[in-house]
């Protein structure tokens, strides 16, 4: 299968699933949170941003409303809401990796800053499902199992499909797991269903 109709195929899946009544009224998930990944392959990276937008679109003529969101965007205006983004933008270049990284971590910790600014974009946009994206722009300073443990809270009332350059597997062994760009295998994650091999 090429790459055209890979892409087409998962938007396809993607589509059928999110307008279908069973996914919005979060049928058969036995009591677990609705949340679903998106796995795709890190280089779709570029084509998956123009595919998510074209999904909207059509989800919006379907009737489905998209609240769509991107960790990226969020995180810089959290850092420019605390008056610091300039200056980490200054400080990027000569300050050591793991300094900016504990920074970063600190400022847009999902539990104290993160979570609450998807909950006021929650509250403020009627919406029927979330996107979430922008998994791989955050990484190290933003793990995508700490946003969607701390979601769970915020997050219950209608499907979110979280966008995710990787694999998300599952092992008897091992439990689920998100591989992040298909290399870093230590983000455990099992409370989401991969919306791919979703049945309507």
């Amino acid at each position: 299968m090429n790459q055209t109709s890979a892409r087409r195929d998962r938007a396809d899946q993607i589509f059928r699933a999110v307008s279908s009544a069973r996914f919005l009224n979060k049928v058969g998930l036995n009591n677990e949170v609705p949340f679903f990944i998106c796995p795709f392959p890190p280089e779709d990276g570029q084509t998956m941003v123009e595919d998510r937008k074209d999904l909207v679109n059509r989800l919006s003529h379907a009737q489905v409303r998209v609240l769509d969101l991107d960790l990226y965007d969020l995180a810089l205006g959290i850092l420019a809401e605390r008056g610091i983004l300039d200056e980490v933008l200054e400080i990027e270049a000569e300050t050591d990796k793991s300094e900016l990284k504990e920074l970063l971590q600190g400022v847009l910790d999902p539990h104290d800053h993160l979570i609450p600014k998807i909950g006021e974009a929650i509250s403020a946009t009627p919406h029927d499902v979330i996107f979430l994206s922008g998994v791989g722009e955050v990484y190290p300073y933003i793990r995508s199992h700490n946003v969607l443990n701390n979601l769970q809270s915020t997050a219950k009332d209608r499907p979110t499909v979280l966008f995710f350059p990787g694999r998300y597997t599952h092992a008897l062994a091992t439990g689920a797991s998100l591989d992040l760009f298909g290399l870093l295998h230590d983000d455990k994650y099992y409370r989401a269903f991969n919306i791919l091999n979703y049945e309507i």
